[in-house]
């Protein structure tokens, strides 16, 4: 599988703990149990303000809601076109759950009628405003598709995201513009029973606690396009779900970790534990010092980076440990994360804990300065290194499984694409039987050698 080898590069579409300051995942608590509203436990219709079906064009109109779970404006059936307008929902939902996995209580909602299994809305040039706890901005569930253009959507309610979708909906987004204030309320997010969220181009900004970029439980493509979170993650994965980037540009200033690949078992992501984030060109900067830039619990994930400018104020480059996620047994067994870099620059130091793994692939021209395990303690470590890529050490590092080159090392070989330093790399002799328990000098010092 691309988790055990990470040789055949990204599939189509791309690769698919301790905990910080007492936080769990957005909306969610660290146990992985659902929040205090309950509710959630079956489909719920919704109701709006202006509710529409079949072919409507609505323009310069100011809606606004101020009724519990009562959306703004609400599609059922066929295709609303909305423009210019002014929508805002000012109530509570009287369940935060309903509102996160059926969209009542949304400012904009699609949900088509139980006799209908399609609706659709085309939103532009609309100011979206979410001032109500649960009010999410968009939101599109099952057979609902939302295609949103130069909107703004500000959200100030608690459990209120710029965009939402559950159920299998999906939204389409050019150049918006989303800003969220209070906690648990990403820019951009999916919920139970997943969906398909398609970016291109904007800017998306968090400010509360728990409050990420990007959080998927389906599967959220994004390009040309910019995040901030200043109370969270710049991305976060939860279970066997995908995020693909191309020439985005990501900024995490919580002090916490950059990026969260995990599954907490909560029910929110409800298939496997196998998160898959693939980020090809852009950046990526974490301002926080804790855990590390990519942080991985409780799940087996696959990363996979290109040519993506990486600025990070943590020593930590990838983290795999155990957590404070799931049920009884999967929260001891830590994390597995196996990334594949191709033309990609690193810095940092790779650790895992006794109970993970990480596999480490570096290809066509990727650069890592930094050490690997250098307290000997994970669980497991794979690393794979072409000839046309290098390793700068920055201390003693340890190999506890397979290591791979292009060529195998003969004799007393200096091997040339790791650079010591005066640093050493020590190797599982039974692990790497064909380097015959023999040592190697490195490069600038240092050398390859059997623990």
């Amino acid at each position: 599988s691309a988790q055990d080898d990470f040789m055949m590069g990204p599939p189509p579409g791309g690769f698919g703990q301790e905990m910080q300051d007492g936080e769990g995942g957005p909306g969610m608590q660290p146990n992985g149990k659902a929040g205090p509203d309950g509710g959630g436990q079956s489909y719920v219709s919704a109701t709006g303000v202006k509710t529409y079906s079949g072919k409507k064009i609505v323009s310069g109109k100011t809606i606004r809601s101020s009724s519990e779970d009562k959306s703004a404006v609400l599609a059922t059936s066929g295709t609303l076109d909305i423009t210019n307008c002014i929508l805002s929902n000012t109530a509570d939902a009287s369940s935060t759950d309903d509102a996160s996995f059926y969209g009542s209580n949304a400012v904009l909602l699609a949900q088509p009628s139980p006799k209908k299994n399609k609706v659709v809305i085309n939103s532009s040039h609309n100011s979206i405003k979410g001032i109500g706890k649960g009010a999410n901005g968009i939101f599109a569930y099952g057979g609902g598709t939302v295609n949103s253009a130069n909107d703004y959507i500000y959200q100030t309610g608690g459990n209120a995201r710029g965009v939402l979708c559950s159920g299998g909906g999906t939204v389409n987004i050019e150049n918006d513009t989303i800003v969220t204030v209070s906690g648990s309320s990403s820019c951009i997010a999916t919920d139970r029973g997943g969906g398909n969220i398609n970016i291109r181009g904007g800017l998306y900004t968090c400010n509360g606690s728990n409050s990420a970029g990007l959080y998927s439980t389906g599967k959220i493509n994004a390009a040309d396009a910019t995040f901030i979170s200043n109370g969270g993650e710049a991305i976060v994965i939860e279970g066997t779900n995908y995020v693909t980037t191309n020439n985005c540009n990501f900024t995490s200033n919580k002090d916490k970790w950059g990026v969260l690949l995990y599954q907490s078992f909560s029910g929110d992501a409800e298939v496997g534990s196998e998160a898959t984030l693939s980020m090809t060109g852009g950046s990526l900067t974490y301002e926080g010092k804790k855990t590390g830039m990519f942080y991985n619990t409780n799940s087996t994930d696959s990363l996979y980076l290109n040519n993506v400018k990486l600025n990070n104020a943590s020593d930590t480059i990838f983290c795999a440990k155990k957590g404070g996620w799931g049920n009884r047994d999967t929260a001891r067994r830590g994390g597995t994360l196996g990334v594949l870099c191709e033309n990609q620059k690193l810095e940092g130091i790779v650790y895992a804990d006794a109970n993970s793994c990480i596999k480490l692939t570096l290809t066509k021209g990727s650069i890592f300065s930094g050490c690997i395990d250098p307290k000997k303690e994970a669980k497991y470590i794979r690393l794979q290194i072409d000839d046309n890529s290098t390793w700068n050490l920055s201390a003693d590092s340890f190999i506890n499984g397979e290591l791979i080159f292009n060529s195998t090392p003969t004799g007393t070989n200096t091997i040339n694409n790791i650079e010591g330093n005066g640093h050493n790399v020590y190797y599982s002799a039974a692990k790497n039987k064909a380097l015959g328990s023999s040592s190697f000098p490195l490069k600038g010092g240092g050398c390859l050698m059997p623990m």
